[in-house]
């Protein structure tokens, strides 16, 4: 199994950006998809997850309102469309597939983890 995001850039305060993670070595579908993020000293953070039939919809509280998880199974792809973006969300970003299917904010709950991809914003 690998998962595998890209998207990530310097941007500036206002900008949006898509990430993206491709799957491969397992049914993508039936895994729940999540997103998180580690700022440099912090703990990882949870961001969003998507349950394996587009259920289970959840958003971190600090991003909720601007961040939009999606998936598109055919692709083997999962998206975390980010708009409005601050300095505070400033962090390496890290897709990771559960295979309960479920999603969730736990860490704990995934088994497979993308290698992730540098997202700063500048003020």
């Amino acid at each position: 199994v690998q998962l595998v995001e890209s998207g990530g850039g310097l941007v500036q305060a206002g900008d949006s950006l898509r990430l993206s993670c491709v799957g491969s070595g397992l049914t993508f579908r039936l895994y729940g998809l999540g997103w998180f993020r580690q700022a440099p000293g912090k703990e990882r953070e949870f961001v969003a997850s998507l349950g394996w039939s587009d259920s289970s919809i959840l958003y971190g509280d600090s991003v909720k309102g601007r961040f939009t998880i999606s998936r598109d199974n055919d692709a083997n792809t999962g998206y975390l469309q980010m708009n409005n973006l601050r300095p505070e969300d400033t962090a390496v970003y890290f897709c990771a597939a559960d295979p309960n299917g479920t999603g969730g904010s736990s860490p704990g709950r995934y088994g497979y983890w993308g290698q992730g991809t540098q997202v700063t914003v500048s003020s």
